[in-house]
């Protein structure tokens, strides 16, 4: 087989495989290459100028880790029982999983026996965090290695395969996690083989990915082309695009080839950018001037709602908070609530505004919780550890019957209690003391004692992480998990819940009322204690409701209890 691997600065390189060891030859570009025995399963490595045996930067599969050598990984003898022709984001419902915490066990075989779960439920798309290597066996994978290959304690590439077609045949799509914009702090071997960072620009984990470098750019689009085509994906989450530098031609050239890709497959492809940037031109098509991604997450929806439904108003909630009911009617109606006005907490002015005729909706992705939102949070806590059952009902109807793709965080459906906190697995003591230090650091500037903080090298903070199923059987997590497949159910038989048409004919009250038209159909989540008034025509039908609903009086007025939901139809368009 052929070997290759990009070494612009080095004199000699050698290949290390299976015991033998090769020398190779240099082409234009810095790229060197040798013809040597290997098949499936080899193990094998590069020697920079008679230094260390590291591995491929372009490695599938790191058996001992990122340290280890690599093996050759044929992506032809994959296995694969189920045909898949995809399933495009318009109309998706997605669902953020963590590998490592979904089950006790921590791998894709433990939890392709729960995906039936996933199916009754109704979700369209599985959304992995990211699964390449890092040091230890648990982390979040935030600070990946080798942007090629699988965590091997997850169950490495094959695992990988089985976890998708298993996932296919309940007919679900599977999008992957993954991270561009830096690499973790401990087994790096990128910068020894080559200029993959610079210090002209710089992140919040130090020196840059060097994006401006065609070799750099090259490496990171066949890496995302790669898990799309070999693994049979559906679409990729890019982190924090934001941390790019530069961005655009980067973002702009990888949709180009995901498009192409798309073709030559004949199947849906897409890819949704984490974007602090409030940016309209991460979605615009690249005719149109823009990056031509196809979707954006929207934390100014997750900063609306959790405030509206919490009263939190410390750090980026501040804006929204100030006045809850605005807040969530401009990003209700609008997309973005920072579109160009101050932001306190940046202390500037921030985003740009969108433009719904340009925009379909679903270009947007509206959560009430993610990894972030939640194992952020000093105690990692959920939503349901504040809220009553019926806030967290309002809170469902309100993502899932926006005009936004709704994503689901693991749990958030029965209202899991677990929290989701931040563990690392860092085997270097010196980082790993590094970051507890830092985390309590964090925090306790915030108000909270360094002893409450979880310790994030404690094998116990991931254990509390992992869900707790024995919850679905006892209330009110069985309600809360009939209501969102009531929910999600309602999505796939009412045409208006998926159409890409924006809100109607919206109002929040001051005592946050919440109700907007979505062609025949009213939603209306009242978050408030008491009772509110909606106006609701006598031939009415009730959809969903979390509380029972009485019939509207002879002047068509309905009273929706607090902390209530529903969903109505009128067998005439409202007016």
């Amino acid at each position: 087989m052929r070997y290759e691997v990009w070494a612009p600065s080095a004199s000699r390189v050698t290949l290390h495989a299976d015991g033998r060891a090769y020398p190779m030859r240099r082409e234009d570009g810095g790229r060197w290459h040798r013809a040597a025995p290997g098949t499936d399963g080899t193990r094998y490595g590069f020697a920079l100028d008679d230094g260390p045996v590291r591995p491929d930067p372009r490695a599938r599969r790191l058996p001992d880790g990122p340290d280890g050598l690599a093996a050759v990984v044929d992506p032809t003898r994959f296995v694969w029982r189920h045909d898949w022709s995809g399933r495009p984001l318009p109309g998706a419902i997605l669902y953020e999983l963590h590998i490592g915490t979904f089950t006790h066990e921590g791998t894709f075989d433990a939890a392709v026996e729960h995906l039936p779960h996933l199916a009754e439920l109704g979700v369209t798309h599985i959304e992995l965090m990211p699964v390449c290597p890092f040091p230890g066996t648990h982390g979040w994978g935030y600070d990946g290695v080798a942007p090629w290959a699988v965590h091997e304690p997850y169950g490495g590439p094959a695992g990988l395969v089985r976890f998708v077609d298993a996932a296919h045949a309940h007919g679900l799509g599977v999008v992957l996690d993954v991270v561009h914009n830096h690499l973790g702090p401990s087994g790096n071997h990128l910068p020894a083989f080559g200029p993959y960072f610079t210090d002209r620009h710089h992140t919040p984990w130090g020196a840059a990915i060097d994006l401006e470098a065609p070799e750099v750019r090259r490496y990171f689009i066949d890496s995302a082309l790669a898990w799309l085509r070999d693994y049979r994906l559906d679409g990729l989450r890019l982190d924090a695009i934001h941390a790019l530098t530069p961005r655009a031609a980067f973002l702009t050239e990888l949709s180009a080839s995901v498009d192409e890709l798309s073709t030559a497959l004949h199947r849906p492809l897409f890819l949704i950018a984490e974007s602090d940037l409030n940016d309209p031109l991460t979605t615009t098509p690249r005719a149109a001037g823009g990056h031509g991604l196809h979707a954006q997450w929207n934390d100014d929806f997750h900063h609306a709602l959790h405030t509206a439904l919490t009263g939190e108003s410390q750090g980026y909630y501040a804006d929204f908070a100030a006045d809850p009911a605005r807040a969530l009617t401009k990003t209700l109606r609008a997309g973005f609530f920072h579109d160009g006005t101050h932001s306190s907490f940046r202390g500037r002015r921030h985003g740009h505004p969108l433009t719904p005729e340009a925009t379909p909706a679903y270009r947007l992705l509206a959560y009430t919780q993610t990894h972030d939102q939640i194992g952020n949070r000093a105690l990692g806590d959920r939503l349901s550890a504040h809220l009553s059952p019926g806030l967290l009902a309002c809170a469902a109807a309100l993502t899932l019957c926006s005009p936004f793709t709704p994503m689901l965080f693991m749990g958030e459906e029965w209202g899991a209690r677990t929290p989701w906190q931040y563990f690392t697995d860092h085997q270097d003591p010196a980082l790993a003391e590094a970051v507890r230090a830092g985390r309590r650091r964090e925090f306790a500037a915030h108000g909270w004692p360094e002893s409450t903080i979880p310790d994030p090298q404690s094998p116990e903070t991931r254990l509390r992480s992992c869900l707790d199923r024995t919850e679905l059987s006892r209330p009110p997590h069985a309600e809360l998990l009939a209501w969102y497949r009531h929910l999600i159910a309602l999505r796939r038989t009412e045409r208006a819940l998926t159409s890409p048409d924006w809100i109607d004919d919206l109002t929040v009250s001051p005592d946050l009322c919440v109700t907007y038209r979505r062609g025949p159909l009213l939603i209306t989540a009242n978050l408030g204690r008491g009772p509110a008034e909606i106006h609701a025509p006598g031939d009415t039908e009730v959809l969903a409701a979390w509380r029972p609903l009485g019939l509207p009086d002879a002047r068509g007025t309905l009273r929706l209890p607090g902390e209530c939901a529903a969903v109505l139809r009128h067998s005439k368009q409202y007016g």
